[in-house]
């Protein structure tokens, strides 16, 4: 029954194409719409590593000023990153499966190439579990081990871009690359890893790429290399010298730990809270103990990973879908009306109020399923504008699970257009138009 009335509203498109076609480009609008700026939201504000998010965690400890908070707004939040005293007081614990210390910074690569000139790469200082923590794919290669932290070797793991760019894209494992005048050892080339949000450091920009090159975290003093990150400090600290720094109550680095069960979380928390107050006696905190362990998506809530911006826009585009779908109503109705005649027919051989009101919904969710297909097209086309307006930097796309809600938005619109033109054309009476047949 379903497939004859399908051929039916398909037959019924045909005869008047150019009013079809006008109906369909209508809903394909609010579908192309309302599907690009949900999948922006989608993307941002889903799980990004949903089979372990529940067993990684962001530390955070408050080592700010005893007399003012740290976020007024949220008084009872810790800094939302650590100093570099803490990390490697943090970093003696081996309770974790998983742990690494990181930020974010900027090295100049130089290429043995005459003709190639060097360039600053986004640069990810970190340890080795870093990659086993996030799971980084890799195309050649592997990350390093926990002896090449402790003995400082001069290793790099490389993006497969920057490999590109330096060995065209060959396995390039045991080649040199020299960073910042210092010959480094590629020891892994990273496949294709482009998280939708940069979950592991949401303190600098959530929507941007993964770093090019990976380098161990305990270079940074031999290097005095600096975060271009984002960086906090609540007091003064003599001296302009590198270890200065180093020494201060400055927070500009992030700690993940991988717990992988309950026992594992209740002992890193009893580790917080005793490294706290051992620091509370030796009189460098001066507030209450207050630790703090994230997921990943509690994390990202907290970071308000997804500005309020997407969430309005994602109220307009469920609206503009609505008005488009409205607008349409008149439009459904005059062309249903035009066969009253027909349907007045229909009625008198025997054809029910049920099964002309539901022939007539087909023919609406038809049009919306075409619209549908319209619509995800020029959403796509739309995603990949954004793109290019953030020069490639963010990478919202079209998956399935976003396909299928475009359908289903589709078949909803569908349903609003048509729902009261096909109420009107089934309550016809038959009488009214047997006279004129």
């Amino acid at each position: 029954m379903l497939a004859y009335q399908i051929k039916i509203a398909l037959k019924s498109l045909r005869r008047n194409p150019a009013l079809s076609a006008l109906v369909i480009c209508g809903i394909g609008l609010g579908i192309a719409v309302s599907t690009a700026f949900i999948t922006t939201y989608y993307l941002m504000a889903g799980d990004p590593i949903p089979h372990k998010s529940d067993r990684l965690f962001y530390v955070e400890i408050d080592a700010w000023d005893p007399d003012y908070p740290f976020d007024e707004a949220h008084p009872e939040r810790p800094p939302n990153q650590i100093t570099y005293r803490d990390l490697r007081g943090l970093m003696e614990s081996d309770i974790p499966t998983y742990q690494s210390g990181m930020f974010k910074s900027s090295l100049t690569i130089q290429p043995e190439g005459e003709d190639d000139r060097p360039y600053r790469a986004r640069t990810r200082m970190c340890f080795s579990d870093f990659f086993q923590m996030f799971e980084v794919p890799f195309e050649y290669g592997g990350g390093w081990g926990p002896s090449v932290d402790e003995n400082q070797e001069p290793v790099v793991v490389i993006d497969r871009e920057t490999n590109q760019r330096l060995f065209g894209g060959e396995d390039s494992v045991g080649s040199k690359v020299r960073i910042n005048n210092r010959d480094f050892t590629v020891v892994g080339v990273i496949g294709h890893w482009r998280p939708d949000i940069k979950y592991y450091d949401l303190n600098n920009n959530t929507v941007e790429a993964p770093e090019e090159i990976y380098i161990p975290f305990n270079h940074l003093e031999a290097m005095e290399i600096s975060s271009t990150g984002n960086s906090m400090g609540w007091k003064f600290y003599p001296g302009n010298e590198y270890q200065d720094f180093l020494q201060s109550e400055s927070t500009w680095l992030q700690m993940w730990v991988q717990l992988d069960d309950r026992w594992q979380y209740e002992e890193y928390a009893a580790f917080l809270d005793a490294y706290a107050l051992e620091q509370k006696k030796l009189g460098r905190y001066g507030r209450p103990v207050n630790n703090v362990l994230l997921s990943v998506t509690d994390y990202m809530k907290v970071e308000e990973a997804v500005p309020d911006e997407a969430r309005i826009l994602l109220i307009i585009a469920i609206l503009f879908l609505v008005v488009c779908s409205v607008n349409l109503i008149g439009i459904l109705l005059g062309k249903f009306l035009a066969r009253a005649p027909e349907v007045g027919v229909r009625r008198a051989l025997g054809a029910s109020r049920l099964s002309v009101f539901l022939q007539h919904i087909v023919e609406c969710e038809v049009v919306g399923l075409l619209g549908g297909a319209l619509g995800i097209a020029l959403s796509w086309f739309a995603l990949q504008l954004i793109n290019r307006l953030f020069d490639n930097a963010v990478a919202f796309h079209l998956d399935l699970t976003m396909v299928f809600a475009a359908f289903g938005l589709s078949l909803v619109a569908g349903l609003i257009a048509g729902l009261y033109p096909a109420w009107r054309i089934c309550r016809v009476a038959p009488a009214t138009y047997l006279k004129l047949q």
